[in-house]
């Protein structure tokens, strides 16, 4: 089992995946003890200062004027978390939860948020425990971080709440706790703000969806190839030298995975000579594949880019500044850099997905197939073949227009305006974890349409590299052509083996890592 140790270094995205996704362990290592101690020594000293000092003897947002007596700093902490704990909707789904714990967990163990250590350490526990707290869809505006999905875990820690049973539905948390040997905590001064204060519901989302988008980025150079294949497209379009003349990165990968997928391909061998072609251009959206595909690799690398610096931040408001020996107000927990790369990724997703339904779509335009039957069809007229499926696909591409209408233009003010422009990077983050979703279903249908499509060539070959996916989609029960039959089954068995990897293992196995 992978322990990620924090207070070591900087975390990485497979770290957070690791967590996330795979149950992976943590730990505080000395480094992060001593700053946990330090940062909490200054927070002490401040506490029993008689000047104010905001969130540590004053009370929050709105209400920061008010200076609070020390009896009752234990019952500002309780107040604030179980008022901040106000999420309604579905509980969002376990990994996103245990992204969330782990990322305010690292801004912890660096210190500068002033907790004590116990508090990191409880947090650890239910890491490690598998506790998850039950963190509810909507509540979060992007801004003073993700306050109340951050509230629904500190509640917990302080061994009040929910968190999700074993049953996947809710359960008190207090129970759970005990039956794993944690015990609650009792926040101190500061604490509460700590825990609240944070970007790290929407940065967890974006990580887990560069990762995810990746991927399916090579699912749709896979969809392309077996496309343009398929309709005997060229691939004199993807040669290196047209894309060194406009070296935007993504696309120069992006065409040379369609070179060696379609690599010794004797379909396109069949067509290579002008005198058996009588088309001078593809469309775009096969010719055009490498620039829509490139361009959303780009901007997957510029959402990297910006969430490689928010996981390396400490976003605390107040933040304990150790060396300085000093607590400061400051806006960094605005999401705004956060919520406009999740933004810029619904955008891509939506393309992705809208230029491979047109491929798709071609393939069962008889007009446009270049001898193909309609639809695919096993008996056109008797059998409507993958009329349908196209129908599910632009239902999908559909929704993900509307889901890249960017969440991060809106704000909505909010605590008596004191909180009066806010990121919504919550929202942002939601709305591209349905959006990737709906992606790899649109790009399922393309393959299983271009793997019929290819078994249509015979008896001209596809590419090894096609005819392992095709034979990948087979050995899941995708089947070949045919008379109609249950469709739904197969494009369900398609979607599963483009989430688990199974096409992209077969096909990499052929070309070796594609870019």
């Amino acid at each position: 089992m992978t322990v990620v140790t924090l207070g070591k270094g900087e975390l990485s995205f497979d770290d957070v995946l690791a967590v996330a996704r795979e149950g992976a362990k943590v730990e505080l290592g000395p480094e992060a003890l001593d700053a946990l101690g330090r940062g909490r020594a200054l927070v002490d000293e401040l506490a029993a200062a008689p000047t104010p000092a905001y969130g540590i003897s004053t009370g929050f947002g709105a209400l920061a004027t008010r200076h609070i007596d020390p009896e009752l700093r234990a019952a500002l902490q309780r107040s604030l978390i179980r008022s901040h704990a106000a999420g309604l909707g579905e509980i969002v789904e376990p990994e996103v939860i245990r992204a969330l714990v782990l990322m305010r967990l690292k801004t912890l163990a660096s210190g500068h948020t002033g907790v004590r250590p116990v508090v990191a350490e409880t947090m650890a526990a239910l890491l490690n425990a598998g506790v998850t707290p039950a963190v509810r869809e909507y509540g979060s505006l992007g801004c003073s971080g993700d306050l109340a999905p951050l509230a629904h875990v500190a509640l917990v820690l302080m061994g009040e709440g929910e968190v999700i049973g074993e049953d996947g539905k809710e359960t008190q948390a207090g129970p759970v706790l005990a039956a794993h040997g944690i015990t609650p905590v009792e926040l101190a001064p500061k604490e509460g703000l700590a825990l609240i204060n944070g970007t790290d519901g929407m940065l967890g989302m974006l990580i887990m969806a560069i990762s995810d988008f990746g991927k399916l980025l090579k699912i749709a150079d896979i969809g392309a190839a077996m496309s343009v294949e398929a309709q005997l497209g060229t691939d004199r379009v993807f040669r290196s030298e047209l894309h060194a003349i406009r070296p935007h990165p993504g696309q120069v990968a992006s065409a040379a995975n369609l070179m060696r997928i379609l690599a010794d391909s004797a379909i396109m061998a069949s067509h290579r000579d002008p005198d058996s072609c009588n088309r001078v251009q593809d469309a775009y959206s096969l010719r055009c594949s490498p620039q829509v595909a490139g361009a959303a690799r780009d901007t997957v690398a510029h959402a990297a880019s910006v969430a490689g610096r928010e996981l390396a931040s400490i976003i605390d408001n107040p933040v304990v500044l150790i060396d300085e020996g000093r607590v400061e107000s400051n806006g960094n927990f605005h999401g705004a850099p956060v919520a406009y790369v999740l933004d810029f990724l619904a955008i891509a997703s939506a393309d992705v997905a809208s230029i491979a339904e047109r491929r798709t779509d071609r393939m069962l335009d008889v007009s446009r197939s270049h001898g193909l039957p309609p639809f695919l069809a096993d008996d056109p007229g008797v059998d409507s073949g993958l009329m349908i499926a196209q129908y599910t696909q632009a239902a999908l591409v559909s929704e993900n227009k509307r889901l890249a209408a960017p969440a991060s233009v809106d704000s909505i003010p909010s605590s008596a305006m004191q909180e009066d422009h806010v990121s919504m990077g919550w929202s942002a983050a939601r709305k591209l974890r349905q959006s990737l979703d709906n992606l790899a279903k649109v790009l399922s249908v393309e393959l299983l349409t271009a793997a019929r499509a290819l078994d249509l060539r015979a008896p001209l070959t596809p590419a090894p590299a096609t005819a392992a996916a095709v034979a990948a989609l087979r050995e899941r029960g995708v089947g070949g052509p045919g008379p109609d039959r249950f469709l739904s089954i197969e494009m369900r068995a398609a979607e599963q083996a483009v989430r688990d990897g199974a096409v992209l293992a077969a096909v990499e196995a052929v070309t070796g890592p594609l870019d």
